[in-house]
């Protein structure tokens, strides 16, 4: 009975340093190396300062923005919070949501229909990108509010446009918070001059 009662606790010792301390710490530091703007969270900075990440949307509400699909997680890209809301097709609460996005952005196009992305949330509540199908939705807004035109607009669009990974897996995807910083810096040049 001794005997087989040191030989669990020693099985339970050595697993534990094994596999809680030692695998953690291993796929950490080779995460650290291959991978160290990934394991760090995607962070993105302008003049030094974190601004947000390529992994985590952000509310824009400012006309000369591109606007994030709606979140449901929390008050709104709370990545404590991250999860879709759960409601089905037929709750109101979702229903009338869903209504009132839809009107608000026939607002800004009545006739050309509303991409999908615009109006619902993802499932995390978290999704950092929009379908190149919304951000051409969003054009003439962000053009007019920017003083650009909309071809030049769709030119950078283009540039922030992601393929299918491995073209198979997912969706094209404009990542919304590159796009916009990039705007920023372009309209700011284009004052300069």
């Amino acid at each position: 009975m001794t005997r087989n009662l040191l030989a669990a606790i020693r099985f339970t010792v050595i697993t534990t340093i094994l596999f809680g301390l030692g695998y953690p710490l291993l796929v950490t530091g080779l995460s650290q190396w291959w991978f160290p703007h990934q394991a760090n969270g995607s962070l993105i900075e302008k003049n030094g300062q974190v601004v947000g990440s390529q992994l985590i949307g952000q509310p824009f509400s400012a006309d000369k923005y591109f606007h994030s699909r709606p979140s449901a997680a929390g008050n709104g890209y709370d990545p404590t919070a991250s999860g879709g809301s759960n409601l089905g097709p037929t709750n109101q609460v979702l229903v009338t949501r869903v209504a009132q996005d839809v009107a608000k952005w026939q607002q800004e196009d009545p006739s050309t229909p509303i991409p999908a992305d615009l109006v619902t949330a993802s499932g995390s509540g978290l999704d950092p990108d929009i379908s190149p199908a919304s951000a051409e939705y969003q054009l003439p807004r962000v053009a007019k509010a920017r003083g650009m035109s909309v071809e030049q607009l769709r030119s950078i669009v283009a540039k922030h446009t992601q393929p299918r990974e491995w073209k198979v897996l997912g969706e094209p995807r404009v990542n919304v918070l590159e796009l916009n910083l990039d705007l920023d810096g372009s309209t700011a040049s284009a004052a300069k001059r």
